[in-house]
């Protein structure tokens, strides 16, 4: 018979308030100090804050105004997405020391799969976020786990700069009081329905039927009733699929004439072929996309098959999706691509030839 798989080792590693951690590096003089990173004109929304601001209620994709409110001695530093993507960049080269099983989620965060290796996944952990704060200055908190579900979740256990264990025989003990907010998948739209139901635990989802689930919450009942049990099957995939690239900006002052959002939206494609241009190896494109969001909030997307990052057609779309408003404001205008799945690009190629 042949041997059985090695268990699951997954890790799930996440950097501290990321972007304010590495101002806070770079500026010795912010520490202590209530600091955020965002927009700072009077729509803008912020990056990441450190946990000085989060005290006085600031958090990520809070409005600038909000937070200053909140926090009246707020610091609010604008982005350097370059600085950023570098020191990703080194902390990936700290993960792949240990596996080649690397998934990236964002800039400051990822699984490791360490299934393969002999030692303890919290030993390995405890060894990746000491590698972190050597050679960055920055620190990291961990999650390990059997999959990738719970090792996310675990990882905010112990933040900042800690880490959890959930082993197979704790999952049923983990998950049971774990408020269903926690699970993948679940806004504040849907916490608000499972509330209505009755169901504010995993505990209580287990009580019910996944025919009951689905007949409520559609096919993500399905994923409900596996993932309140602690069932995540996903591998650790280090090719993740990007689906799409875009751009998007928000006024300070709403736009009230199409030539205004054509203006604007000229700025947004030349950074998308700047963007594109940084990218050789990817997949080829389906279609262009432009999306707008109206002063009353309501959101619109157009969208139309393409090969190519087409400024006509990107203009054409933004008439479209505008003429929906009815006269109202714009606050936001997004443009982008979408790209052919992987899959079918085989298929493709099989074409060429």
């Amino acid at each position: 018979m042949p041997p059985d798989p090695p268990k699951r080792k997954i890790i799930h590693v996440d950097m501290d308030c990321f972007y304010a951690a590495i101002e806070m590096r770079d500026n010795p003089e912010l520490a202590g100090k209530p600091i955020a990173v965002g927009g700072r004109s009077g729509r803008g929304v912020l990056t990441t804050c450190n946990y000085e601001a989060r005290k006085y209620g600031c958090r990520s994709a809070m409005p600038s105004f909000k937070a200053r409110e909140l926090c009246p001695d707020l610091i609010l530093l604008p982005t350097r997405f370059d600085v950023y993507k570098e020191e990703s960049a080194r902390i990936r080269e700290i993960f792949a020391q240990f596996t080649h099983l690397i998934e990236p989620l964002s800039l400051d965060e990822a699984y490791l799969d360490i299934s393969h290796l002999d030692s303890e996944a919290s030993t390995i952990a405890w060894e990746v976020r000491q590698r972190i704060r050597l050679e960055t200055g920055l620190t990291a908190s961990a999650g390990i786990a059997p999959n990738k579900f719970i090792a996310k979740i675990a990882s905010d256990w112990n933040k900042p700069d800690g880490q959890f264990v959930v082993k197979e025989e704790e999952i049923n003990d983990f998950l049971l009081p774990l408020p269903v907010e926690k699970i993948w998948g679940v806004g504040k739209r849907t916490a608000n329905r499972l509330h209505e139901a009755g169901l504010k635990t995993c505990g209580d989802l287990r009580k019910r039927s996944e025919l009951e689930l689905v007949q409520r919450f559609g096919k993500f009942g399905c994923a409900l009733h596996q993932l309140c049990r602690g069932i995540d099957d996903r591998p650790v995939n280090p090719k993740r699929e990007r689906k799409s690239l875009s751009n998007e900006r928000t006024f300070r002052h709403n736009l009230t004439s199409i030539d205004e959002g054509l203006e604007k939206l000229d700025e947004l494609i030349l950074e998308l072929h700047q963007d594109l241009a940084k990218r050789p190896d990817e997949r080829p494109i389906r279609e262009c996309v432009v999306k707008v969001k109206f002063e009353d909030f309501q959101i619109t997307s157009a969208q139309r098959a393409s090969e190519q990052v087409d400024a006509d057609l990107l203009r054409e779309l933004l008439c479209e999706a505008w003429e929906r408003g009815d006269g109202k404001g714009v606050r936001l205008i997004g443009a982008g691509v979408r790209f052919h799945p992987e899959d079918k690009m085989a298929g493709m190629q099989l074409e060429m030839f």
